[in-house]
């Protein structure tokens, strides 16, 4: 068993709306340049479907298991953010976080 790299992002929190609007979404962080490419290395082998990656991902005082997943227009990784983490760290559309991933 090898030990978790552990990586920090700083990005903004944006929100994908579907083409019929439904009052819904999904809610992302974008993980781009050097960071996504060391996740990527640190991750070989260890992919999933789609290309995700398992992680461990903290925001403040919140830690999830949850997955990248490639991101074709950036060249890095899409990572969802629940709606109970956004409750809980008081996380809007737009406002930028430090999320802690584990890999």
């Amino acid at each position: 068993m090898t030990e978790d790299e552990v990586f920090e992002v700083a990005s903004t929190v944006w929100r994908w709306r579907p083409a019929k609007p439904s009052g819904g979404g999904w809610f992302f962080l974008t993980v781009e340049g050097q960071v996504a490419a060391e996740i990527r290395f640190a991750a070989m082998g260890r992919t999933g479907g789609f290309g995700s990656i398992k992680v461990n991902a903290t925001i403040g005082d919140t830690r999830w298991e949850t997955s990248l997943f490639p991101h074709k227009e950036s060249g890095g990784f899409l990572l969802p953010l629940k709606a109970e983490v956004r409750r809980r760290e008081n996380i809007e559309a737009g406002g930028e976080v430090v999320v802690r991933l584990e890999v």
